[in-house]
C-alpha cells in the first residue's frame, strides 16, 4: 500500500516543495512531481533559484531524458518514467497515486489550498490508507 505523508502549514508550498525534491534526489530516490501546468512552470522556475549553489537535476515528463533525470516534473501521470515518489501539487487527489511507492502531499497555508488539502486528507483515510501528518511552524 502506498506510505502517504501529507506536510501542512508550509507557508510558501512551492519553496518547500523543492527543498523536499532535493531532499529525495540527495537521498537517491526518484520522484514525479504533478501539478497543473502553470504551477509546474513556476515549480520549475523555483527548482533553479531556490538554492544558488545547489541544483537539483529535473526536466518535463515530455523530455527525452526524463527515463535517466531522478526528478520529473508532470502535468500527468500518463506515461511517467518511474513509480518510486510522488509529489503531488496540484489539487485533486492524483489518479494513479496507488502506483507509487510513497506520496507526498505539500498543503500551504492559503485558504485555497488548506481546502483542498482537507479534501484528499479525507479522500485518502476514508479508503483506508495510514496518513502521516508533518506540521510546520507553530
Amino acid at each position: 500500500m502506498t506510505r502517504i505523508d501529507f506536510h501542512s502549514n508550509v507557508g510558501d508550498s512551492l519553496l518547500y516543495a523543492c527543498r523536499l525534491v532535493r531532499k529525495a534526489y540527495l537521498a537517491g530516490q526518484p520522484t514525479i512531481v504533478l501539478a497543473e501546468p502553470a504551477r509546474l512552470r513556476a515549480f520549475d522556475e523555483q527548482l533553479w533559484t531556490f538554492a544558488p549553489l545547489e541544483f537539483v537535476p529535473h526536466c518535463m515528463a515530455d523530455n527525452a531524458l526524463a527515463a535517466q533525470t531522478p526528478i520529473v516534473l508532470a502535468a500527468s501521470l500518463e506515461r511517467v518514467p518511474h513509480y518510486q515518489v510522488l509529489l503531488n501539487l496540484g489539487a485533486e487527489v492524483p489518479g494513479q497515486f496507488a502506483r507509487f511507492e510513497r506520496l507526498l502531499e505539500v498543503v500551504g497555508n492559503a485558504q485555497d489550498e488548506l481546502a483542498a488539502g482537507r479534501e484528499r486528507y479525507r479522500f485518502y483515510r476514508d479508503r483506508g490508507y495510514a496518513l502521516n501528518n508533518y506540521k510546520q511552524g507553530g
